[in-house]
């Protein structure tokens, strides 16, 4: 995924000379994932700049580079060090082209990696994004493998709407396939990843890998399950869940992020509404617990597991 996010920003950078790359340590360094590796030497400093160390002044500025036409793309070097830009962004950033009437777009694109599983330390594996699916004004998506990654970052850029775009940490290592002709899903849609018929699965980000595990493991013990990947957390494409269920009559939503008032919240609620007379158990939430993020040795205890999803569809499917 890293490599393909690094292809996709290099498209865009070459469609339009108006796209420009911000962060801390993006430039030479290429990030601290090495994301943006390469893309300093190919287009220059003034294309891929490197930032102070102050994400308010990142995104600001930002703002400030959309207003007179360019469409900046903001590395937040890690989900946890977003929330001193949190100001700018939910009260500046997503309100500008409503603000204005429509007269003036905010084409701005603020990539966060985010997520655990990579064992490292306090505020480096958050999962913020239910507090920017909840703000009007921005869109929020999440891919789950390199494809989905290389065509959504440039459909991201090519928005007049602010886009929040998390890039799930502990995927950008597994491969995965990318078909560079044909993007498939559009930005804002959700995709069934697995077909099934016993109980659905909904996830984002790399919640779908786990999701797509827990499936595996059911069907050596005679379970179907289908797999929903969100993609989207707003807008969200409620159609292809809403349907499965309907087909399924059961739905398990799993999240890294807090359960509590969160994007896994917000699905099982509008699933109970659109499908209720098609559920033959209650919508049921995994989720890491409502605790700060533990020390690492812990994380594998405390985000959500293939063994924890399946404890939940045995409990829908006791129904």
């Amino acid at each position: 995924m890293a490599k393909a996010i690094n292809a996709g920003l290099r498209e865009a950078l070459l469609a339009d000379p108006k796209v420009l790359l911000m962060g801390e340590d993006i430039g030479p360094l290429g990030g601290v994932f090495r994301v943006t590796e390469g893309l300093h030497a190919e287009f220059g400093d003034k294309r891929v700049l490197d930032t102070p160390l102050a994400e308010s002044g990142i995104v600001g500025t930002a703002i400030g580079l959309a207003m007179r036409g360019y469409r900046p793309v903001v590395e937040i070097q890690f989900d946890g060090f977003i929330f001193p830009a949190f100001d700018q962004i939910t009260t500046q950033l997503a309100r500008v082209h409503l603000r204005s009437e429509g007269t003036v777009p905010m084409p701005v694109v603020i990539r966060v990696p985010y997520g655990g599983h990579i064992g490292s330390i306090e505020h480096h594996q958050e999962s913020p994004e239910a507090y920017f699916a909840h703000t009007p004004g921005l869109r929020v998506v999440s891919p789950s493998s390199p494809h989905d990654a290389y065509w959504m970052i440039q459909e991201a850029i090519a928005s007049n709407d602010p886009v929040l775009f998390f890039e799930p940490k502990s995927r950008y290592w597994p491969k995965g396939p990318v078909d560079q002709d044909h993007p498939g899903t559009p930005l804002h849609a959700s995709r069934v990843v697995r077909r099934g018929t016993d109980a659905t699965l909904v996830g984002h980000g790399a919640m779908v890998a786990t999701l797509l595990q827990a499936a595996d493991i059911a069907a050596g013990e005679g379970r179907s399950l289908e797999v929903v990947d969100l993609r989207s957390l707003s807008p969200i494409d409620y159609g292809p869940i809403v349907d499965s269920v309907q087909r399924t009559g059961r739905l398990i939503v799993a999240q890294e992020a807090y359960g509590s008032v969160s994007v896994g919240s917000e699905v099982a609620a509008t699933v109970a509404e659109r499908a209720f007379y098609s559920l033959e158990a209650p919508v049921l939430r995994v989720s890491a617990f409502d605790t700060p993020f533990p020390p690492a040795a812990l994380e594998t205890e405390y985000l959500p597991s293939a063994d924890r999803v399946l404890e939940a569809v045995d409990r829908a499917l006791a129904y």
